[in-house]
């Protein structure tokens, strides 16, 4: 069984491996390209689910909510930027910006039905 504490650090472990990904997919400066998907919005969905995964997994993981997604929401922008000036390969895309939000959104609103679940003392499986 695992203990509270070896259960918060696991949940930061994921945190920071989420925070990892989410750099590596927003800075490499060659990325794969979506067209080879061959699925129309592959890239905003990606830019949704990064957003979304750090959101969740930082409040799991005890990071405050309001604090995270004002973070967040500076990088979605800062890395559009970054990615307009500073990388070559790359374009800065408000509609990515934009999916980052959503993916902020979507990340809170699911870590709060998990809080939510755990504190109505629902029973576990």
């Amino acid at each position: 069984m695992t203990t509270p504490a070896g259960s918060s650090a696991l949940l930061r472990a994921i945190f920071v491996a989420t925070i990892a990904v989410q750099l590596i997919v927003l800075y490499l400066p060659q990325p794969p390209s979506t067209a080879e998907v061959g699925v129309p919005g592959a890239d905003k969905a990606i830019h949704v689910l990064v957003f979304a995964l750090v959101m969740l997994t930082g409040v799991l993981a005890s990071v405050p909510a309001r604090w995270l997604a004002l973070v967040l929401a500076a990088h979605a922008v800062l890395s559009e930027v970054v990615q307009h000036l500073l990388l070559p390969s790359r374009s800065g895309d408000p509609l990515d910006a934009v999916a980052d939000l959503a993916g902020i959104a979507l990340g809170w609103y699911v870590a709060s039905m998990i809080t939510r679940h755990r504190l109505s003392g629902a029973p576990r499986r």
